[in-house]
């Protein structure tokens, strides 16, 4: 009898417990299950030198998974040896499996992919998935003139609807908080997300004229969500005329949906926002994941769960601040 209680005490036990993740070199996947993502693939792609997009996605991957049962998969740049590395811009871990993506975020800068990793890449675009672009995806790729997908520099303002500008705000002196546009202040993108606080600054952005402008960026005077407004001026790189930094705000995040060369459509949230750290903000989490929901065409709840899974203590952005012998399998969950 009392094995018999003991064999179903493990039992038990190993109900409740999280899946374990799978992972190999250059990847990590976190399991499907119950909820609205079941059925769905989200691939997450990290690799930026700066923004610690190899720890805040994993992070994403989880809530996405263990919350709302999409399979997601976390694909990183990595040495030979197996550990992260995001100055690796060559590099990225298994991207076949891209093909099974229901959809994508991406958080990337200057990747230099070779032209077999492209074509997983290209092939998910043109099948039309929802694409989130995070922060430095506005410039994703700089892919050399001998690429056969050269035409992927352009990512940023063909796909996500802008590329590098400038850092409109002054870079790790001046936080941003998000501002609801009003026009879209019922669009569901934005259910739920209250209040937006990024450490990072705003970039100079000018989405076309088809996109739903969501979220516009105050630039405050200093790095705390306490601080004021900043008063000062900046020049725009369009035509180096000078305005007030707040007046208008730059937009931090915005909607479209775009045509591919294959004639068809992906639907695309885009934000300039998105180092590691700004995920400590609820709404931008909460952002982020009404996109990809709204972007399978899911109805967004009225409030997205995004509470953190496990911890989560994010590196503060810097080049070459990633830490060092971290491995895919590092980000397992529990871990």
């Amino acid at each position: 009898m009392k094995k018999l209680f003991h064999a179903m005490g493990l039992a038990i036990f190993a109900l409740t417990q999280p899946l374990a993740a799978e992972s190999g070199v250059g990847w990590v996947s976190y399991p499907g299950g119950k909820g609205l993502g079941a059925g769905k693939h989200v691939v997450l792609l990290a690799g930026d030198e700066e923004y610690r997009s190899e720890e805040a996605l994993p992070m994403l991957a989880k809530i996405l998974s263990q919350t709302h049962g999409f399979k997601c998969t976390v694909l990183f740049s990595v040495d030979p040896d197996g550990t992260i590395n995001p100055n690796r811009g060559e590099s990225l871990g298994k991207p076949e499996a891209l093909d099974s993506a229901d959809a994508i975020v991406t958080s990337l800068r200057f990747r230099k992919w070779s032209d077999a990793a492209m074509k997983h890449f290209d092939d998910v675009i043109q099948r039309g998935v929802p694409v989130v672009g995070m922060r430095t995806s506005t410039h994703a790729f700089d892919l050399p003139r001998s690429s056969a997908y050269v035409r992927y520099n352009d990512f940023g303002k063909k796909v996500l609807g802008e590329e590098w500008v400038s850092h409109w705000g002054n870079h790790k002196e001046e936080a941003t908080r998000g501002v609801i546009e009003p026009a879209a202040a019922k669009d569901p993108l934005l259910r739920g997300v209250l209040d937006v606080f990024c450490d990072s600054d705003v970039y100079e952005a000018y989405p076309p004229a088809d996109a739903v402008v969501l979220v516009r960026g105050q630039v405050l005077m200093g790095m705390d969500p306490k601080d004021p407004p900043s008063a000062r001026e900046n020049q725009r790189a369009t035509d180096k005329q000078k305005q007030a930094v707040n007046a208008p705000m730059m937009p931090v995040a915005w909607r479209r949906e775009v045509a591919n060369f294959s004639g068809k459509s992906n639907r695309v949230l885009c934000t300039t926002m998105g180092a590691a750290t700004d995920l400590t903000s609820e709404g931008l989490r909460r952002l982020l994941i009404n996109g990809v929901i709204w972007g399978l065409g899911l109805e967004v709840p009225v409030m997205t769960d995004v509470k953190l899974v496990g911890e989560y203590h994010p590196s503060h952005y810097e080049f070459d601040g990633f830490k060092r012998g971290v491995k895919a399998s590092d980000h397992d969950l529990g871990r």
